[in-house]
């Protein structure tokens, strides 16, 4: 069954971040922007491309249709994400107005370059397929697409058909398929096994691990890339942290909040290319791009994090 369309995002959420972007007017191209420190960065396996650990996401935050203050509260969040080094923004026809949101903030910057753009083909009909890719690129604005997903497995044997085809023409530089909240698992992992995948995404955080006993060890297995979405489970992780102070240690891996501590336990898992948290926020996106940075958990240091969360 399709799943609804994101209510849009009000005004008032968003023009609580407006106020850290008042000079949006006059924001500078993405390529001239300051750059903070580079980000970390990981291959996705096969392909050549590195990748920024942490990407942004556009579920509900950039579903804001024509609102023109919204419009440019969006390109000021993407505006940061380019300056502190990101890549990777992800998106889908499902999610509302979020594509052309992000066609409009790429334009605005002259970031078509900068971009890494990740979409997705979301319909029953595999035939309708590449009329709906062709509307989302020019939504977004881009030559082409660098990845394309099919959408929560919604007819995916005849959209790979079709991507596997743009891929060889060159209309489409990688592929893969996404999942969400822990669904069909088992149908991911024979889609893994049998078919010619760049990339898989799904769930995956501090809390909802499932993926580590099958799907990450196979997409290291297999040269598949891994980008895990719902980080903060919605928000729903952090409202449940917040107020708990981060414990001492913290420091020893650089996370100073919550946010990146939870990033960081992500990024550390060797089959994770990035995590996708969505904002509507300018410091929440620079937040989560300093989270991929150097230090990192190591194993036992994930585990200890783990059992910390776990304990609260």
């Amino acid at each position: 069954m399709a799943q609804p369309l994101p209510p849009p995002l009000s005004r008032r959420r968003l023009l609580r971040g407006l106020l850290a972007a008042a000079a949006v007017t006059a924001l500078p191209s993405a390529v001239t922007l300051a750059r903070a420190a580079e980000p970390l960065t990981r291959e996705l396996p096969g392909t050549g491309e590195a990748l920024p650990r942490v990407g942004l996401g556009s579920w509900i935050t950039f579903n804001v249709g024509d609102d023109p203050v919204l419009l440019e509260a969006c390109t000021a969040v993407m505006a940061a994400f380019f300056a502190a080094g990101g890549r990777l923004i992800d998106s889908s026809p499902m999610y509302g107005s979020s594509q052309a949101t992000i066609g409009h903030a790429l334009e605005r910057l002259e970031a078509v370059d900068r971009v890494y753009a990740a979409d997705k083909v979301w319909t029953s009909r595999p035939a309708g397929g590449p009329t709906q890719i062709e509307a989302s690129r020019q939504a977004w604005g881009v030559p082409r697409f660098d990845l394309l997903q099919v959408h929560n497995l919604l007819g995916w044997e005849g959209h790979l058909e079709t991507l596997q085809a743009m891929k060889a023409a060159g209309e489409v530089r990688h592929l893969g398929i996404t999942t969400s909240h822990g669904r069909r698992h088992e149908e991911v992992e024979r889609i893994m096994r049998r078919a010619p995948l760049d990339s898989v995404q799904l769930t995956y955080n501090i809390v909802d691990r499932e993926a580590e006993s099958r799907l990450l060890p196979l997409a290291r297995e297999r040269g598949i890339g891994v980008i895990a979405n719902r980080p903060f489970q919605r928000k729903r992780l952090i409202r449940r942290l917040a107020g708990k102070p981060l414990p001492p240690w913290a420091v020893e891996i650089g996370a100073a909040s919550w946010a990146q501590f939870i990033l960081k336990f992500i990024i550390s898992h060797p089959a994770i290319t990035c995590a996708i948290p969505a904002t509507t926020r300018v410091e929440h996106v620079r937040e989560n791009l300093a989270a991929a940075r150097e230090p990192l958990p190591d194993d036992a240091m994930r585990r200890r994090m783990a059992d910390h969360v776990r304990g609260l």
